[in-house]
């Protein structure tokens, strides 16, 4: 773009998020709501596959690689789409499925899953999406046998037998397996063939008669990221709320349907409830992506994204880092990316500005103008979406407004702070089987209690919205009974360590002074040092230029504190990666600070025992004495 020319964005008709009617209470608490009320939603996601059915019977629902050589992409349209989910329908209902018999789906996003969890909703048995990490990467199968025994299903369906470890295991006697493809040695299993062969009958259309919005549509497992996981009901009036809520916001998926190319998993809310959801509420197209944001499977991703132009792209912040990497230098993939999208979005952890700049400045110099880049606040108990920030000037960590129908109320803490908790038809009415957790997580008001802490962007402008501030559960003390807001000194760290800095984890609940392990971009870092893809990360971070590059960050961030508590003492830059399988990250790319802590407590123990003279610990090079604290 020429210089002294402003920056413009493509066109996108957005809504619903734009303002917000704000009142403020005595107690200190603050209420928001949009100023744009929510439009009627249907009863039940399903009436969405029948109107579409109907209507665009050609249209493709979703495409999935196939397994012949060349993987062309095999289609499943509407109107097939329907036909099967029938069939799958009737053979569940004969089976006296239930909410305390329901269907527990082992494997990941595929077409046989799509169907089968449609057909639950169709005729009201709630499905049960667990991570296929459980099944495929543990070795005791501890997840998994904490997940079965909430949801005791009566039916459990696997792409193949590749999760017969994992059945043999955990699976009981009298629960029905079902398979995509392949069988069992020395158990009985039932094809998922077989099922798509039922033909459509009374049973189902029985049970279809009494599904309604307060029907339990799914069981979804929170990623335990702070704690234990919890089984959320997911009710259809959720759902379908949530989606009507999405169409007001995303409004221009109302002028063309929705095309998405997506991997994130169904498990999870953001791509089960939210990008599923989208596509079928709109009548849209879901590319089933079958990479993920890792080194070893990005290429995938990366190979569907130059065959698909998307309209909407959606990701997580690791996600968007490597596909930025690959845009420098393939124009194929810019053109393709760039084509027709009219809007980004990422969730479940913090943007790196530098990636969203480098996003911005690829989009200018390969279609003339940037493409926006939306976020917002969502978790599994809301269906997710909650606030949208939709402005041209939105940065890192902007949530926003209140999508329509969302109530807000910003909560006084006694840090100080504030809880941002929610109420409306999309957030749960509890946790299955978990009455006491139930109870804790909403107020005396009937407000979901998030566990995440906010800030205004502007506080003399409530208008422009709210800034994630972090999980208060991650918070902790110092020794001195100082109070230390790690969303916060996170959010400061990724910022100043910009693009060097992909993830810190903070150390020190209860030690004197603060630490971080720092998890570097190795790519920026071997840009920095001039060294090519070859250099291992050992070689990488003990480079001169990057470990001045560090030190001067570790210098920075003392400089920047105010007192023990925002002032950042010692550092490590970690050369061993976080690890997915041990649970340091989680699906959905966001890092799990207790189990970084807890897994690698030696590691911090050393960089607290580590002299100025170890090259282990960064020491800021000047260090005056902390004023005083007080607890």
């Amino acid at each position: 773009m020429p210089a002294g020319r402003e920056a413009r964005h493509r066109a996108v008709r957005l809504g619903g998020c734009s303002s917000a009617h704000v009142e403020h209470r005595a107690d200190g608490a603050v209420l928001l709501r949009s100023t744009e009320p929510l439009q009627p939603w249907r009863s039940r996601l399903t009436d969405c596959l029948e109107h579409w059915a109907h209507h665009r019977p050609g249209r493709v629902f979703a495409a999935q690689r196939s397994l012949q050589r060349g993987r062309p992409w095999r289609p499943l349209r509407y109107a097939e789409a329907f036909s099967r989910v029938l069939s799958v329908a009737e053979a569940l209902a004969r089976r006296g499925l239930s909410a305390e018999r329901p269907v527990m789906v082992l494997s990941g996003n595929d077409l046989d899953h799509l169907v089968l969890g449609l057909a639950c909703q169709w005729v009201g048995v709630p499905h049960v999406p667990v991570s296929p990490a459980y099944s495929l990467l543990s070795r005791d199968f501890a997840k998994l046998r904490e997940v079965m025994a909430v949801a005791t299903p009566g039916l459990v369906f696997a792409a193949g037998a590749q999760y017969r470890d994992a059945i043999d295991a955990v699976v009981p006697a009298d629960a029905e397996v079902v398979l995509g493809d392949g069988a069992l040695e020395g158990r009985a299993s039932t094809p998922f063939e077989r099922l798509l062969h039922t033909p459509p009958g009374a049973a189902a259309e029985a049970a279809h008669a009494q599904v309604g919005p307060d029907t339990i549509a799914k069981l979804l497992f929170t990623s335990g990221s702070t704690k234990e996981p919890k089984a959320v009901i997911n009710t259809q009036r959720m759902l379908c709320a949530n989606q009507q809520m999405l169409r007001q916001v995303f409004a221009f998926v109302a002028d063309e349907p929705p095309v998405l190319v997506d991997w994130l998993p169904w498990h999870h809310t953001f791509g089960g409830n939210h990008n599923l959801g989208l596509v079928l509420y709109n009548g849209g197209t879901l590319y089933i992506d079958e990479g993920k944001p890792t080194p070893q499977a990005i290429g995938e991703t990366l190979r569907n994204l130059r065959e698909v132009a998307p309209t909407i792209y959606f990701n997580v912040p690791r996600g968007f880092e490597q596909i930025v990497t690959a845009l420098a230098h393939d124009a194929l993939l810019r053109e393709t990316l760039f084509g027709r999208v009219r809007a980004f979005m990422y969730a479940g952890a913090v943007l790196s500005q530098a990636v969203w700049d480098q996003l911005d400045d690829l989009a200018e110099r390969t279609i003339g103008c940037r493409v926006r880049m939306l976020t917002g606040l969502g978790m599994t108990e809301t269906a997710p979406a909650c606030t949208f920030a939709l402005q041209e000037d939105v940065r890192s960590c902007d949530i926003g407004l209140p999508a329509p129908g969302v109530e807000v109320k910003l909560a006084p803490l006694p840090s100080g702070r504030m809880e941002i908790r929610f109420r409306g038809p999309h957030v749960t009415p509890g946790y299955w089987r978990a009455p006491e957790a139930t109870a804790r997580a909403f107020d005396d008001e009937g407000f979901y209690r998030t566990g995440d802490a906010v800030g205004w962007r502007d506080a003399a402008d409530p208008q422009r919205g709210l800034r994630f501030e972090g999980r208060i559960a991650e918070d902790f003390k110092l020794s001195s009974g100082t109070f230390v807001s790690v969303g916060l000194l996170r959010a400061r760290v990724l910022a100043e360590g910009s693009p060097w800095v992909q993830d810190a984890v903070v150390t020190a609940p209860e030690r004197a002074e603060l630490g971080l392990l720092i998890v570097p971009r190795l790519d920026e870092c071997r840009r920095l040092a001039g060294l090519g893809l070859q250099a291992g990360a050992d070689e990488v971070l003990q480079h001169a230029a990057v470990r001045e590059r560090f030190q001067r960050l570790v210098d920075r961030l003392w400089a920047l504190g105010t007192g023990s508590a925002s002032r950042i003492a010692r550092a490590h830059v970690l050369a061993e990666t976080l690890s997915i399988d041990a649970g340091e990250i989680t699906d959905k790319g966001s890092v799990n600070q207790r189990v970084v802590l807890q897994r690698r407590a030696a590691l911090v123990q050393a960089l607290y025992d580590a002299g100025p003279d170890t090259g282990f610990a960064i020491l800021p090079r000047k260090q005056d004495d902390l004023p005083g604290d007080t607890p």
